[in-house]
């Protein structure tokens, strides 16, 4: 059975986010230095996300990137309705398990960041919950849902992110 112009074909990636902060760019005047607060602490969360062309978000949090979990997702996605989902080669996304899922995966190519629009709303999130002292795992994850949820409600908002010409004209050339 393959993929036909009807079927949801979603982008997927994951990204860790952690207490180990990333120190983000800051406007300040000229002569003025800028001291940021930054947390080390070793604790980490992933974000699993399809992002569809329509502008449709899926998400799911993990707490280790193995085959089991990342299985699990998108078990749950096909369930969802996700007929197909494009990703990168990670180790855990060619596991045998996670292929006998059953619907098919699709690869991009290797080091190719730039072709995943899923990256696009990892930068947004990004750009929102980083450069801050959350204490706690549970909170910064709080604060990257919260984003989550504005983005969710605003497929326009996605769309302009995420839904670039050579998808379309992909997606169209799909059997009907």
């Amino acid at each position: 059975m393959g993929v036909r112009v009807a079927d949801v074909v979603a982008w997927s990636d994951e990204m860790r986010l952690g207490l180990h902060g990333q120190v983000r760019r800051r406007w300040v005047p000229r002569g003025v230095k800028l001291r940021l607060k930054v947390e080390v602490r070793y604790v980490w969360r992933y974000l699993a996300l399809a992002v569809e062309p329509s502008g449709h978000l899926r998400w799911r949090w993990m707490t280790r990137m193995c085959k089991e979990e990342v299985a699990e997702t998108i078990t749950q996605w096909r369930d969802e309705g996700v007929a197909a989902l494009v990703w990168d080669s990670a180790p855990s996304h060619t596991a045998k398990m996670v292929r006998q899922v059953g619907i098919p995966l699709v690869r991009l190519p290797s080091y190719s960041p730039e072709l995943n629009p899923a990256e696009r709303v990892f930068e947004e999130i990004r750009r929102v919950v980083e450069g801050e002292v959350y204490g706690e795992i549970d909170r910064k994850v709080e604060a990257a849902e919260t984003e989550l949820r504005r983005l969710a409600a605003d497929p326009a908002a996605v769309r302009r992110l995420i839904a670039w010409d050579w998808i379309s004209a992909a997606l169209a050339a799909l059997p009907t």
